[in-house]
């Protein structure tokens, strides 16, 4: 009885005590990223103003992550100039304004589809000109083509592709290929192609920044799972998708 009665009170005593609060590292206000690794200060100042606007079509899941490079461009922008729905499908009764932007003649879309035609055919953007709205669908491979293939409305849109040789600079994030980019890099690029060549390096600072702390701080440099599996370094298994995928490209 003794026994149980001192139990008691040690666990009682337990209860009582209150635990050291969790250290909180400080955040930037901006970027909400941990001051440490703050890539504000290789943002463009003041924000850049193209002409064209970028429309980005964001997956939920895309959200959740830490790294993430839609935040970077919406905040390199002037306000207006790029705007993020988030869905599965699109659009929505809560997308404001987005049927509009989609219906619009000169709304495009950037997809590798195969009725893409390359984006360097596409007129150049100029003071006498309307400029573009440039659609982009921001999530993994497999969550933009789901997202492409419920949302009808881009099947009839212009549809346009970036063809080149550039490699992506996001280096501690696996890309499917060599030439697949993120969502920052792809406005950059195509925003260079449109307007002025000056946007696709003042867009990508603040990502080659974040990918530099990254390393910094332990993150390893990622090669695409194209150039891994070309050089027998993929640790998987290779699935029917990502098998389907590959000859996609070599086809």
């Amino acid at each position: 009885m003794d026994v149980n009665c001192s139990n008691f009170k040690t666990y009682k005593h337990r209860l009582l005590l209150v635990a050291e609060p969790p250290f909180m590292r400080s955040l930037c206000s901006k970027c909400r990223r941990p001051e440490s690794v703050c890539w504000c200060t290789c943002l463009p100042s003041p924000p850049l103003t193209p002409m064209c606007r970028i429309v980005i079509l964001q997956h939920p899941a895309e959200e959740k992550r830490c790294l993430r490079t839609a935040p970077m461009l919406q905040i390199a922008l002037e306000d207006g100039k790029c705007i993020i729905y988030k869905g599965k499908k699109f659009p929505q009764q809560r997308h404001a304004g987005l049927q509009q932007i989609l219906e619009d003649s000169n709304s495009i879309l950037l997809y590798p589809s195969k009725d893409s035609v390359d984006l360097d055919e596409m007129p150049k953007v100029t003071a006498e000109t309307t400029p573009y709205n440039l659609i982009l669908i921001d999530g993994t491979w497999p969550q933009a083509k789901g997202i492409y293939n419920s949302t009808p409305a881009l099947h009839t849109m212009k549809q346009v592709k970036l063809v080149h040789n550039t490699k992506s600079e996001y280096v501690i994030r696996t890309q499917p290929t060599d030439g697949c980019l993120s969502t920052l890099e792809t406005a950059a690029e195509a925003l260079a192609v449109l307007e002025d060549e000056n946007y696709r390096d003042l867009l990508k600072r603040p990502l080659k920044a974040l990918c530099e702390f990254q390393i910094h701080h332990g993150a390893v440099v990622h090669d695409s799972k194209e150039f891994r599996i070309k050089n027998n370094t993929y640790p998987k298994r290779l699935g029917k998708r990502l098998n389907r995928f590959l000859r996609d490209l070599e086809s």
